[in-house]
């Protein structure tokens, strides 16, 4: 896309970080207020993503690489089934929340949840990569559904 807005550009810069700091602020007190990982996730991803509608692919992949994307998805996942049979490991049920049983802490703080805020940065990780590699996708292939349904590419049209 060549003809960018300067607006359009400037604000993205502005508004990205404070974006991402929500997506991350969401993931983390998932436990104690209204989020977790999957709405702080797709939090997060849309930072990216903004910055992919706004400055391009070239800057979209510059702060988020390819590589780096599909790791993260694998990581997020790996981490939210190893989290599920620790618990398995140490009281024999599957997602037993075993750190609250070992240490229980204080109402109402971050590290009061056991394995929940693990669970839930699992989750965000897995969500945000998942979102942002699906959209970079649509958007490498441009890819979009035409009045029918019908799946159309650009050269289609």
């Amino acid at each position: 896309m060549k003809n960018r807005s300067l607006i359009i550009e400037r604000v993205s810069r502005w508004m990205t970080p404070f974006i991402f700091l929500y997506g991350v602020y969401v993931v983390l007190y998932g436990h104690l207020s209204p989020g977790g990982g999957f709405p702080g996730g797709v939090i997060l991803s849309s930072a990216f993503i903004l910055i992919l509608l706004a400055k391009g692919k070239q800057q979209a992949l510059k702060n988020l690489p390819y590589g780096l994307a599909k790791k993260l998805d694998a990581i997020g996942a790996l981490a939210f089934i190893s989290v599920a049979l620790l618990g398995f490991v140490f009281t024999g049920v599957f997602f037993a929340n075993f750190l609250q049983q070992l240490w229980p802490g204080e109402p109402f703080h971050i590290l009061n949840a056991g394995t929940i805020i693990l669970n839930n940065i699992a989750i965000g990780l897995k969500v945000c990569a998942s979102l942002f590699l699906v959209l970079l996708f649509l958007s490498i292939l441009r890819i979009s559904f035409g009045k029918k349904g019908q799946m159309q590419s650009m050269e289609d049209r």
